[in-house]
């Protein structure tokens, strides 16, 4: 296949990409209602090659989304079922003994495509959590000490129960630090739920997208393009200043133990950069800034405990904060 164009049609051109990434939420609502915040976070995670954290509770359609999201954009994804049992290995993959030649060969593990979507990872032991570390960091796994390169784009969108906790280990605050954004999936509205159920009386199958009409409306060479056009949008001294200004804000906090790290810092600066770029900018505002906050630091501060018990949210410190920061003019 050409790597200027595919099936979707797409020539590379970064205006093409902008239009391209712009049709993915109609082309996901043939099969996902009312979720166009998630979809557009996804596509910043993957114009940033960052990886997110989707949040909600069983039943809003968090699978549904990454598998409608990879057809869309004709990219390759397989799903884990994190479990108390899942080992590593059953991540990354292993080296299997063939007996016919008498060597071992190395079996990929479903790490090793563009969209893994790990569902419940908070159902699995820390050592096994541990194992995606280097594949989002590095974009690789190493076994029996031989790295191995995973696919380019690569995105990792695992899947947590906000409110069941009984048997389920908490993601340390390192692997938390390692996604990009985290990305919280409400129950829907009413109307939304009523199309949602007319859909599935007129025979919608969510497992079958195809049926549902769901076809690729952009490829790698969109992403590609526009990865290139994000990496030249303009950030000001302001806007940086700005950014450190915020995250700085989150470690003096009363109402947190802990604050945002430089990564956290780095990280609101690329999102803000492709979410100007995607409403259609070469430079970025405090207002993309504003609209990427929550999604990019919610996930990378921890609230003390008295200010939980008095239910104070991190999205409410983050919200008090860019309140008060003053804002570059």
């Amino acid at each position: 296949m050409d790597p200027t164009t595919d099936n979707a049609g797409t020539t590379g051109d970064p205006d093409t990409a902008r239009a391209s990434l712009e049709a993915l939420r109609a082309e996901i609502a043939k099969a996902v209602v009312g979720q166009d915040p998630a979809v557009t976070g996804l596509v910043v995670a993957l114009l940033c090659r960052g990886h997110v954290l989707l949040e909600g509770v069983p039943g809003v359609a968090k699978t549904l989304l990454v598998r409608a999201l990879a057809s869309a954009l004709e990219l390759d994804t397989k799903r884990v079922q994190f479990t108390p049992d899942l080992m590593p290995s059953d991540v990354t993959g292993s080296l299997v003994y063939d007996t016919r030649s008498a060597e071992f060969s190395f079996q990929p593990g479903p790490v090793f495509t563009n969209l893994l979507l790990a569902d419940e990872i908070n159902r699995t032991p820390p050592k096994t959590q541990s194992s995606l570390l280097e594949a989002m960091e590095e974009r690789q796994v190493t076994v029996d000490g031989t790295p191995r390169l995973l696919p380019d784009p690569f995105l990792v969108a695992a899947t947590q129960n906000p409110v069941e906790y009984e048997g389920t280990y908490p993601l340390p605050e390192a692997q938390l630090d390692r996604f990009l954004l985290k990305l919280t999936i409400p129950l829907p509205s009413r109307q939304d739920e009523i199309d949602v159920l007319t859909r599935h009386a007129e025979g919608f199958n969510p497992r079958d997208l195809h049926a549902a009409g769901v076809r690729p409306v952009a490829g790698p060479a969109d992403l590609e393009a526009a990865r290139a056009a994000v990496a030249k949008t303009t950030i000001s001294p302001e806007i940086t200043a700005y950014v450190v200004d915020i995250c700085r804000a989150t470690r003096e906090s009363p109402s947190l133990t802990l604050g945002v790290s430089p990564r956290g810092a780095t990280a609101l600066l690329a999102t803000s950069r492709a979410w100007a770029w995607l409403t259609g900018r070469d430079y970025v505002i405090p207002d993309d800034v504003k609209a990427l906050a929550l999604p990019t630091l919610r996930h990378r501060v921890q609230l003390r405990p008295e200010a939980e018990m008095e239910g104070v949210t991190a999205d409410s410190v983050i919200n008090a904060i860019l309140a008060h920061v003053p804002v570059p003019r």
